[in-house]
């Protein structure tokens, strides 16, 4: 007789390039979901029939909320894990956009971008917790690939956003379309995620319960995540509006330096990972500092578009690397606490896109958009003398 054997079990090197795969797609969808959104703002704003000011209250709630949906996360993920509200969380996120096509009176507006903005947070924080931890396993920079998945996936909804637009296809179509693909490969790849057993074991669960995660040494790493969202908000919001108005390039021109900026976001990302294993986080965190600051200094004294656009590529090579490493510095900080960590850190990012885009917009009207740009390239500057606090122990030995 035949004995049949019982299948193996996955090893943990298969659990963890499962687990890396997994967690690529996730941030593939989340960028496309996200920017499936703003892109069509223009289209949401003559749906709903909302005036300038009815339109920036209600998107200002949204990282508002998201704020708050970080911090949920964080205490859910504590308890429960990330894995499990990341399932739960972003298919939630992809759904949820249907209904910003499908309504047309404010409140349900308000109501699909209140339930959008939780879930976006609860994402944002639980795919970097993801990210951190199978960092912490493989033993060598990977975050900045899955930032580049996040790229990736916003120039992809930005594309289909651009064509739905130019083909005059309903918001609501647009939107079933892209839940039809997103939410099915969100169910799929959510299996993938490392679980609660395979991160670091806790020997007192009561103990670490009880244990408090300090702010001191996670300050210079929240200014460091708000700092570089106010450089990347002030190209999202203010980049077409300077070329036209400043450097009076033609309204066809003044979108190209935003999409050369993500494209630069985008390979900088993706070859990031290997800067950081040859010359570690500090050096890469500095120097991208310095980077971003060129860019905008470039963008400052440009006397034509042309330079204005080399100076939104610059922006893009630098700017790149600081977000996904201050999620990493973090989880190395505080590694026994580390997805608390990151949901405290991902709150500063929604801190940075609120305040940066009426900063920069309210200097330029009461000085000059150049003037403006003064704003981020001292703040981008000042990351320079906090890097220190991404590595306050000395750099990881680095995998060549």
């Amino acid at each position: 007789m035949q004995v049949t054997e019982p299948a193996a079990e996955p090893s943990k090197d298969e659990m963890l390039r499962r687990a890396r795969f997994s967690l690529l797609a996730c941030f593939l969808i989340q960028g496309a979901s996200f920017a499936l959104l703003v892109t069509r703002i223009p289209a949401i704003q003559r749906r709903y029939d909302m005036g300038d000011g009815t339109l920036t209250a209600v998107l200002s709630v949204v990282p508002i909320v998201a704020g708050v949906g970080s911090v949920i996360a964080g205490a859910l993920a504590k308890r429960f894990g990330s894995r499990l509200v990341l399932r739960v969380s972003q298919p939630i996120v992809c759904a949820i956009l249907i209904g910003v096509g499908a309504g047309d009176r404010l409140w349900q507006l308000a109501i699909v971008l209140f339930v959008f903005g939780l879930s976006l947070g609860a994402v944002d924080a639980t795919m970097n917790m993801q990210g951190v931890a199978i960092q912490a396993r493989a033993g060598r920079s990977i975050m900045l690939g899955f930032h580049a998945s996040y790229s990736l996936g916003g120039l992809a909804g930005a594309g289909v956003a651009g064509l739905c637009a130019w083909g005059d296809v309903p918001l609501v179509w647009m939107y079933a379309g892209a839940v039809l693909v997103t939410v099915p490969v969100a169910l799929v790849v959510g299996p993938g995620y490392l679980g609660t057993d395979t991160v670091m074991p806790v020997a007192d669960p009561e103990r670490s319960a009880a244990r408090k995660l300090p702010w001191r040494p996670l300050i210079p790493l929240c200014l460091v995540m708000t700092f570089a969202y106010i450089g990347d908000s002030t190209v999202a919001n203010w980049s077409a509006v300077y070329l036209e108005k400043v450097l009076d390039s033609s309204e066809a021109f003044a979108v190209v330096p935003y999409i050369a900026y993500m494209i630069t976001t985008l390979i900088g990302r993706s070859v990031g990972d290997l800067g950081v294993r040859r010359w570690g986080m500090v050096n890469v965190v500095r120097g991208g500092a310095v980077v971003a600051a060129a860019g905008f200094a470039v963008v400052l004294a440009a006397p034509h578009a042309a330079v204005g656009l080399l100076g939104f590529v610059i922006l893009g090579v630098g700017l790149c690397v600081l977000v996904p490493q201050t999620f990493a510095a973090g989880g190395r900080q505080s590694p026994r606490d580390a997805d608390e960590a990151v949901a405290r850190l991902n709150i500063f990012n929604y801190v940075g896109f609120l305040v940066g885009t009426p900063l920069v917009g309210g200097i330029a009207d009461l000085a000059s958009f150049r003037v403006a740009m003064l704003v981020p390239l001292f703040l981008v500057l000042a990351v320079v003398p906090l890097a220190h606090a991404f590595a306050p122990h000395g750099e990881p030995a680095h995998d060549r």
